[in-house]
C-alpha cells in the first residue's frame, strides 16, 4: 500500500474515506474491468451508494443529504474513482452537475420533488451543456426554448451528455433569448413528450459511464421547471463550473492512486537480472515521481475543495486545480504502463486503462487550453486579482 500523507482533512473527510473506500474495494473494483470490457453502466450501484449518503454529502439533511462541503465531496469521488474511473464521472456527474446544482439553484417545490429521489440512488440525474457545435463557447448554443402558454416547447439537441441514457432528471440549459443573457436552465424529466435519447457515444475511455445525445422533438416543459432566473442560465451555468472542477479533479487523484495501487506491488515482485526491478534506482525515481505528482495535486484540490466551503474559491484557482490533477493523471498513468513494460501495454493489466481514463478530463470540464486560457487572463489581465 502507499503510505497515506495526512492532510489533515479532518474527522468527517476522514471517515467519508474510509467507508467510501471500504464499499469501492468490496462493490466497485470487482466490476471494473466489465464496466470497461463491456461499455456497462452498473446501475445498481446508485441505491447502494445512496444508502451510504454518497448522493446527497453537499445536500441539506431535509432532503436525505449529509449536509457536509465540497471537501468531504472530492474525498468520495476520489475513492469512487480509485476502484472505477467510470464510475466516478457517472457519480460526479449525478452528484455534483445535477444534484448540486438543483440544490443550490432549485425552488422549494423543486428540491422537495426532485432531490429526494435523486440523493437516494432511485433516479439518476444527468445535466446537459454541450452541444456538437457548442463546448468551450457555450453561448453559441442552438437548443430552443420558445415560451408557449403554461411553459416552453424545446427544439434542437445535445450532445456529450454524461448518464443520459439512464437518466430519471437532467438540468438542461436552452435559448430563451439572445446572447449570454438569454439562456435559461430548465429541469426535464426523461418522460416527457417530445424528448428522447439520440445516439450513444462510443468512448476511447471512461466506458461505462454512458454518454449520449438528447433530442428535443416539440419538448413542452411547464414554466414551474424552469430553474433559475428566465434568461439567467449563464449564471447558473457558470456559478455551478467552480464546484464541478474541483470535485470532478477528485477522478484524478483516484486514478493515480490506483496506478501506484498496481505499481508498487508490480515492482517489489517482478524480478530481472536476478532482483526485484524496484530495487533499481531508475525505477525508485519513477515511482517517486508518481508519488509526487499524486499529493502535489492532492494538496491543490483539497485546498481549492476547502476553499469552496469557506465561500472563498477562486474561478483561476478551481481552474488549476483540475488542471493539475488532469495532466499529472496521464502522466502517472503513463509511467504505469512504463514501469509495467510489456504487460503493462496488455489489457491484462489494468492500467492501460487508467490511460484511457485519464485523458478525458485533460478535456471534459473546460479543455486544458481553455482552463490555461482562464488563468492567464485572471493574472495578467487588465483588472489581476489582488490578493487579500
Amino acid at each position: 500500500m502507499t503510505p497515506d500523507f495526512d492532510f489533515a482533512l479532518g474527522e468527517m473527510a476522514d471517515a467519508i474515506r474510509e467507508t467510501t473506500r471500504r464499499f469501492s474495494a468490496d462493490r466497485i473494483a470487482p466490476l471494473a474491468a466489465r464496466v470497461d470490457a463491456e461499455d456497462w453502466f452498473p446501475r445498481d450501484l446508485w441505491p447502494e451508494m445512496g444508502a451510504l449518503g454518497l448522493h446527497g454529502i453537499t445536500v441539506e439533511e431535509e432532503f436525505g443529504g449529509l449536509g457536509l462541503g465540497y471537501l468531504e465531496h472530492v474525498v468520495a469521488v476520489e475513492e469512487v474513482s480509485r476502484a472505477s474511473a467510470s464510475v466516478g464521472l457517472s457519480y460526479g456527474a449525478h452528484s455534483n452537475l445535477c444534484v448540486n446544482q438543483i440544490r443550490r439553484w432549485g425552488n422549494a417545490e423543486q428540491k422537495a420533488k426532485y432531490l429526494p429521489k435523486l440523493v437516494s440512488g432511485e433516479h439518476v440525474g444527468s445535466l446537459a451543456m454541450s452541444e456538437a457545435g457548442a463546448g468551450s463557447d457555450v453561448v453559441s448554443m442552438k437548443l430552443r426554448a420558445e415560451a408557449v402558454d403554461g411553459g416552453f416547447r424545446l427544439n434542437g439537441t445535445k450532445f456529450w451528455i454524461t448518464n443520459a441514457a439512464y437518466a430519471d432528471t437532467l438540468v438542461v440549459y436552452a435559448k430563451t433569448g439572445e446572447g449570454s443573457r438569454g439562456i435559461t436552465a430548465f429541469l426535464i424529466e426523461k418522460d416527457m413528450t417530445g424528448f428522447s435519447i439520440g445516439q450513444k457515444i462510443d468512448k476511447m475511455g471512461m466506458r461505462g459511464s454512458p454518454t449520449a445525445e438528447l433530442v428535443f422533438n416539440d419538448c413542452f416543459v411547464p414554466e414551474e421547471n424552469v430553474m433559475g432566473p428566465l434568461n439567467g442560465g449563464v449564471g447558473v451555468l457558470m456559478s455551478g463550473l467552480d464546484y464541478e472542477r474541483a470535485v470532478l479533479a477528485g477522478i484524478q487523484l483516484g486514478i493515480m492512486q490506483a496506478c501506484l495501487d498496481v505499481v508498487i506491488p508490480f515492482v517489489r515482485e517482478r524480478r530481472q537480472f536476478g532482483r526485484p526491478i524496484g530495487e533499481f534506482q531508475l525505477m525508485q525515481a519513477k515511482v517517486a515521481d508518481m508519488y509526487v505528482a499524486l499529493n502535489s495535486a492532492r494538496a491543490y484540490v483539497y485546498a481549492v475543495a476547502r476553499s469552496c466551503d469557506a465561500g472563498r474559491t477562486t474561478r483561476f484557482d478551481a481552474a488549476g486545480a483540475i488542471l493539475l490533477a488532469s495532466e499529472n493523471a496521464v502522466k502517472v498513468a503513463l509511467e504505469a504502463i512504463q514501469a509495467l513494460g510489456g504487460a503493462g501495454y496488455t489489457k491484462d493489466w489494468p492500467v492501460e486503462r487508467f490511460l484511457r481514463d485519464a485523458k478525458l478530463l485533460d478535456i471534459g470540464a473546460g479543455t486544458n487550453e481553455i482552463r490555461r486560457m482562464l488563468i492567464g487572463r485572471e493574472l495578467v489581465g487588465n483588472n489581476p486579482p489582488v490578493a487579500q
